[in-house]
């Protein structure tokens, strides 16, 4: 198990980029102690950026939606009080930290604490998936389905039992005691063909 509290969080958007403009419309967030979910936190919110149809589309997030939500500003300072200094876990994490980076800017938070991605994470561990998106993680290991992909919760949720599922099967394959965050930031980026190496080096140096 993680000993540690970990959220695992998602986000949609409006597009791929903030850099480009694009503005997040959704976030979860799921708080995980010892591989149990032991809170949530879910909200639209409205940036003042327009979804593009295509968007609209993939995630079912409309504008007529996004015009009743809070206001961005509001949910991301709630999102901070949720999730305090919690480690924090994504699918694709590059992405989810982009946004989480530029809407915490827009108030003047600062992330203190760093990502594990869970797609690396399973490039890693399951290297015989067909790919490694999570819908396809999902129905390869036969993990409880959630609700619609690309909706905030329904995805955060996805991800934690992915992200249970991972760490039971390193803690199986390896014999460790438990798996920590620390630990998963360095398998990510890691060879395929040395994941063993890196476990035992953690392991000499953590004293297991």
């Amino acid at each position: 198990m993680v000993i540690e509290t970990i959220a695992i969080i998602d986000f949609e958007t409006t597009g791929l980029s903030p850099d480009m403009g694009d503005r997040a419309t959704e976030v979860a967030v799921i708080l995980l102690e010892k591989g149990k979910i032991i809170d949530r936190y879910q909200s639209l919110m409205n940036a003042g950026v327009r979804i593009p149809s295509y968007i609209e589309e993939l995630t079912g997030i409309s504008n007529a939606m996004i015009r009743k939500a809070p206001p961005v500003a509001d949910v991301m300072q709630a999102l901070a009080d949720f999730v305090g200094d919690a480690p924090l876990v994504a699918h694709n994490a590059s992405f989810d930290r982009k946004f989480l980076d530029a809407e915490w800017n827009k108030i003047s938070k600062q992330r203190r604490q760093e990502f594990a991605c869970s797609m690396l994470l399973a490039r890693r561990i399951y290297q015989e998936s067909p790919n490694h998106k999570l819908e396809t993680l999902v129905n390869y290991l036969g993990l409880p389905y959630a609700g619609r992909y690309h909706r905030a919760m329904a995805d955060a949720e996805m991800t934690a039992h992915l992200f249970v599922k991972m760490v039971a099967d390193l803690q199986q394959q390896y014999s460790l005691d438990s798996v920590s965050h620390e630990l998963l930031r360095s398998l990510q980026k890691t060879p395929k063909t040395k994941i063993a190496a890196c476990i035992e080096r953690t392991k000499g140096r953590l004293g297991f």
